[in-house]
Order: C-alpha cells, then sequence, then structure tokens
C-alpha cells in the first residue's frame, strides 16, 4: 500500500480535499475491517503513528492510530467518520511530522484536550475525551481528513534526513 506524497500533483489534490462521511453498511463492513488492517501495516511500516484513509488515495472519512497506553502497550484505533466536539482552551506546542511530507517537521500548536465521537469498525457510537499525544494524534489526523495539514498550522518546517 502506497502512503500518497504532498509533492504529487494528482496525491496532493486528493490529500487536500475533505473527505466525505459514510454510513457503515454489512456490504462496508468487512471491506472497512480490511482497509484498517492494510492501513495499520503501511502506517507502521513507515514508523508513524497515525494513519489517515486520504493519505492511501481513498476517500473514506477514516483513520487508524496506534499509541501506547501508561502500562507500555500498544493501544489500537480505527476510528470512522471522527470529529472532534470539543477542545480545550489551553493549547500546548509539540513537533509534528508527516508521512506524507518524508523527514519534514514543524512546531504546531494544538488543544490539550479533547473529546472525539465517530464510529468502530462494528458500527458503535463512541466518544473519546484524549489529552496529550492522543489529543494531538487526534486532531492531526482529523485535519488530514478535512484537507488540512500540519503544514497549515506550523510557522517554521524544517527538514531531517533519515538516518541508517
Amino acid at each position: 500500500m502506497r502512503i500518497c506524497l504532498i509533492v504529487n500533483k494528482k496525491d496532493r489534490e486528493i490529500l487536500r480535499s475533505k473527505t466525505k462521511p459514510f454510513s457503515l453498511t454489512r456490504e462496508n463492513k468487512k471491506e472497512l475491517k480490511a482497509l484498517s488492517r492494510e492501513m495499520r501495516l503501511a502506517m507502521k511500516r513507515a514508523g508513524g503513528v497515525g494513519l489517515s484513509a486520504n493519505q492511501i488515495g481513498k476517500d473514506v472519512r477514516m483513520f487508524v492510530a496506534e499509541v501506547a497506553e501508561e502500562d507500555g502497550r500498544p493501544k489500537f484505533y480505527a476510528i470512522l467518520n471522527p470529529k472532534i466536539v470539543k477542545f480545550s482552551e489551553k493549547k500546548t506546542i509539540e513537533e509534528e511530522g508527516w508521512l506524507s511530507v518524508p523527514e519534514t517537521y514543524g512546531a504546531v500548536p494544538r488543544a490539550e484536550k479533547i473529546v472525539l465521537e465517530g464510529e468502530t469498525l462494528e458500527g458503535r457510537k463512541i466518544k473519546i475525551k484524549a489529552w496529550g499525544v492522543l489529543a494531538r494524534i487526534f486532531q492531526h489526523e482529523v485535519d488530514h481528513l478535512d484537507g488540512k495539514t500540519f503544514l497549515d498550522r506550523t510557522k517554521e518546517v524544517y527538514k531531517v534526513e533519515k538516518r541508517i
């Protein structure tokens, strides 16, 4: 599975377009579960912690993310039709990168806490209160689904070459 790159004109059109909400049906449930598995693998291969469906060329309002819980074990999220319904006033500034712009980073201000609503792959409505790294990842991925990038939110961009 190929991750779209912002330098490609066709990819840029996909990455800069807002994805459309959709209804989960019995017919598309199996397909979406398979897509989430593929996205998780692509995210891990690329060394990321989150990946939106439009980053792999799919016009689906969905993202996957994986973060370590307090005990160090990874927690995987596959969120359909995500929407942030509450942002804290307090912001933090942290470095972010984007798999669609490799080796490029910038300091991005984000709400410290959020409330995200969406659906699971089983079709259950969910509401997640997130803070810290998880809140940042969720905001970052929802931005992608809205056609925005961290490049739109940072004042300074810098490159870091990959070391082997």
